[in-house]
């Protein structure tokens, strides 16, 4: 796994200095007292035409960027550590004659409940991995796992099947904690980054033939990025806000669970057999006439059958499907259900580990910092 965007502000106990070319001034209508003077979010750019939100105000710094990106053509590897990424932030901070961001050491609970923290706060983190399914399996497996739910999230399969997402509604909004997706990293480096390459660099640059080598590499090994966004209510919850006071490798579990999303799809086209012999395999009932029983569900479904979900029964038979991949709530859609899954009929197979590409250019991390004063 690996980090993506990142978003995370921090108070300093001293005034900022101004940095960027506008200052705004605001003072009080009645008596024009100045009260504070702030300068409006800025981009600081990087090589390749990448940018990195800041934004100054009082004695608050926020950041708002990708990190992984900074400096570079693309992201299809990030920074594997929040440590990594917030030394290339605080590179960049140090380069505008702004202090470091630091981790946590002590919090300070105020009248209302809330935190002040003496480190970075993170209001938005990115979790990223990558996983290969072959060449030209993408679309199909995205189809496949577009039947599968993510905790209370139903997949939205995008209209042109290269994205996957997870919504509370089951369309492109996305929910208030988390947003959770897959996509074709080919197709998506295609519509995107290589057409920008070529427009800033030209077709006969060096930026442009490396960018297309690394998407025919994507499209040879069938690369799926997988990404989840943490928004600030999320982790504010899970106790993940402030750097340095917890355990980073909750984050890789939050990730993985995840992950397990496409564990589910082998199964969503047994035939009634098969759907009875899982269901006793994995312990969810124990004897078979309870598994057939359960089974029976899943041809009724297959024939566009509707069930009274307040019915008891229907609850309990549902709720063991539904450990398996299977949701009778949801209307069988066979572009959906039961056609592409993920080791069997086209033998899609999940791999996690895949060597770098040769010529591939990696994030480079700042090892030292340029001290500023305060």
């Amino acid at each position: 796994m690996f980090y993506d965007w990142i978003k995370a502000y921090q108070d300093y106990p001293f005034h900022l200095p101004k940095v960027g070319d506008v200052i705004c001034r605001r003072f009080d209508v009645e008596t024009e007292e100045l009260l504070s003077t702030s300068v409006p979010a800025f981009f600081a750019e990087g090589s390749y035409c990448t940018t990195f939100r800041i934004h100054v105000c009082g004695r608050r710094i926020t950041v708002d960027g990708n990190a992984s990106r900074l400096n570079r053509l693309d992201n299809v590897f990030g920074i594997e550590t929040l440590d990594g990424c917030m030394k290339v932030i605080n590179a960049v901070l140090v380069e505008l004659g702004l202090p470091e961001m630091t981790k946590c050491k002590k919090l300070q609970q105020l009248q209302d409940g809330s935190y002040l923290a003496d480190g970075a706060v993170f209001q938005r983190l990115d979790l990223t991995s990558n996983f290969y399914v072959g060449k030209g399996n993408e679309r199909a497996f995205l189809r496949g796992i577009s039947s599968q739910r993510f905790r209370n999230s139903i997949a939205y399969l995008y209209p042109d099947g290269n994205t996957c997402v997870w919504t509370p509604k089951g369309g492109e909004k996305a929910g208030s904690l988390v947003y959770p997706g897959n996509y074709n990293k080919a197709a998506e480096l295609d519509a995107h980054l290589l057409p920008k390459v070529k427009r800033t660099f030209g077709e006969d640059s060096d930026e442009f033939r490396y960018v297309r080598e690394l998407r025919d590499w994507c499209a040879s090994v069938g690369m799926v990025r997988s990404e989840l966004k943490c928004r600030s209510e999320y982790l504010k919850r899970e106790g993940l806000r402030f750097w340095g006071l917890f355990d980073e490798q909750k984050l890789r579990e939050i990730h993985r669970g995840f992950l397990m999303v496409g564990e589910k799809c082998e199964i969503t086209n047994f035939d009634v057999l098969t759907v009875a012999d899982e269901l006793l395999a994995k312990g969810i009932v124990d004897h078979r006439k309870a598994a057939m029983t359960t089974a029976g569900y899943v041809a009724l479904w297959q024939c566009g059958q509707r069930f009274d979900l307040e019915a008891r029964a229907v609850q309990k038979h549902r709720a063991r499907l539904r450990e398996i991949g299977i949701d009778i709530k949801l209307p069988f859609d066979a572009t959906r259900h039961g056609v592409v899954f993920i080791r069997n009929v086209r033998e899609i197979e999940r791999v996690f580990a895949m060597p770098t590409p040769a010529f591939y250019r990696p994030a480079v991390v700042p090892r030292h910092l340029q001290l500023v004063a305060a």
